[in-house]
Order: C-alpha cells, then sequence, then structure tokens
C-alpha cells in the first residue's frame, strides 16, 4: 500500500520534505520524497530524549518524582514542561507545576539529570538506550536533548511503531507518557499561542481540543507527538492506530501552520476511505 496524500508534500514551499506513515505493528504504509536523507529535527528531539529518560526510569537510574531541575521541581516536572525553567535560559520563572512553560533548559537539565546518574554522556545514553536497539543508525542526539537531534523519516517511523508497541518499555509507562501530566495547567504552545489548558504528557505534546494546532482537524483529541521549529513534525493517533512524520528543511512558519493540518487530515481520510 502507498498512501497518495503523502504527495501532498510536494506542493509545501520548502527545498526539501520528506514524510511517511507507519502502523502499530511497524507496518510502514507509505514514504514520499527522500526518506533516507537527514534533516535537523529542532524539537521532535524531545521525544527521542524524553523515550530514554523513561528507559532510565525502567532501569532503575532515575525515579520520576524525585528531585530534579530547579528547587521543587521533579523529573516529571522537567518532562511536562512545569517545572518553572524559562523557555531557553537556566532561570527560574515560575514555581514548579504553576503552569505550562514550554522549556528546552528543562530538557537540558533532564539531561544532565540522566548523564549523572547513569555516568553516561546523555547523546551516548540515547544512542544506546533507545536508537540502536531500534536500529535508528541515522539518528543522533549531540548538544542540546532539546533541540539538537538529527534523523531521518525511515528512523522516525521505527521510532513512531515502537511508540505505538512499546517493546523497550512497559506498555504502562508510555500509556502514562500520553496522558496529560497536571490536568488544567495553562501556558503558551510555542507557534500557536495561549491554550487553556495546555496538555502536555511526559516529553509529548497532547492535543486534546487545542485549536488552532498542527495536527489535522480530523485527528483525534488523544493524539500526541511534537514539532519543530526546523519545520518537522511527527504525531501518534491512537484512534487511528497511525503515526505520521513530516521532515523538512525549511523553518517553521505560516507555510507550515497552513500545509500541515491539511496534510494529516488527507493521511487520516485516505486511510479511513
Amino acid at each position: 500500500m502507498s498512501l497518495k496524500s503523502l504527495s501532498l508534500i510536494e506542493s509545501w514551499p520548502v527545498p526539501t520534505a520528506a514524510a511517511g506513515v507507519v502502523r502499530a505493528d511497524g507496518t510502514v504504509l507509505g514514504t514520499h520524497g527522500p526518506a533516507g536523507q537527514r534533516f535537523a529535527l529542532a524539537s521532535v528531539s524531545k521525544p527521542l530524549a524524553a523515550y530514554a529518560v523513561l528507559v532510565a526510569y525502567e532501569e532503575g537510574a532515575v525515579e520520576l518524582d524525585e528531585p530534579a531541575g530547579p528547587a521543587g521541581s521533579t523529573v516529571r516536572h522537567l518532562l511536562a514542561h512545569t517545572s518553572g525553567l524559562a523557555f531557553d535560559e537556566h532561570r527560574v520563572t515560575g514555581g514548579a507545576g504553576e503552569r505550562r512553560l514550554y522549556s528546552n533548559a528543562g530538557f537540558e537539565q533532564l539531561g544532565d539529570h540522566v548523564a549523572k546518574a547513569t555516568d553516561i554522556p546523555f547523546g551516548e545514553y540515547v544512542r544506546q538506550a533507545v536508537f540502536e536497539p531500534l536500529g535508528m543508525t541515522s539518528t543522533s542526539l549531540e548538544g542540546s536533548p532539546a533541540k539538537d537531534g538529527v534523523s531521518t523519516v525511515e528512523d522516525l517511523l521505527r521510532f513512531a511503531a515502537e511508540v505505538q508497541a512499546p517493546r523497550l518499555l512497559d506498555p504502562r509507562t508510555v500509556a502514562d507518557a500520553m496522558t496529560v501530566q497536571y490536568p488544567g495547567t495553562k501556558g503558551v504552545l510555542p507557534g500557536y499561542g495561549h491554550q487553556n489548558p495546555n496538555d502536555w504528557g511526559l516529553g509529548f505534546e497532547i492535543r486534546d481540543s487545542k485549536t488552532p494546532h498542527w495536527t489535522g482537524a480530523s485527528s483525534s483529541p488523544r493524539t500526541f507527538g511534537h514539532f519543530g521549529q526546523s519545520g518537522t513534525f511527527l504525531w501518534i493517533d491512537p484512534d487511528a492506530q497511525v503515526a505520521g512524520v513530516a521532515l523538512t528543511d525549511r523553518a517553521f512558519g505560516p507555510w507550515a501552520t497552513e500545509a500541515w493540518p491539511a496534510f494529516t487530515d488527507a493521511v487520516l481520510a485516505e486511510l479511513r476511505g
């Protein structure tokens, strides 16, 4: 099966784009564009980093509710963007659990916390814990765990299949990751403004009733994933039992807010049809 809807990326105003869709059983329903080309992920790095943190949790290296980051904050707060850390600076702007303050700094402190607990540099830990066992040979996460990942559509489809049908983690841990943490917390979704509530799981943004949103109008409220400022996204729709990935080399902007939802709706409509 090859999805015709994937060819919509050809109409995107970007130099290069690649996309793909995968079922929970690992069946790739189609790819379009250079699926083996490496792209900068920007914040799509965060779900990869979060998955490694959850492996560290299951290995007993860290606990989700142990102190990490600023005073009063835990590993869970950092994963759920409620530590009180600023967006891109290592300074505290609020109390833990009070607001959804989306924070690259928080993920950098997570990486440091896991590296200290495991005595392994975080980029190497992610490679051993996630990339290597999943066969993600073209993926790396060196530098900031928040934004410095590089990967391919092929590799991210392997990751998306894993999240839908976990082998590296207990399915209950992944269910926790896609469940709203600190319900009712409001805050800004970068690129989409203030959201009340601004729902987030453990490293994954949760769609719920957010509008506007980067996923489709027909995406289920349970859809979760992440997009990146480098023009990238990964969503998983548990109700449709499918995941979609798109990578480009043009920064996120008005073109993406227009193109991405239509693309996702077309993919979901073709699958239903």
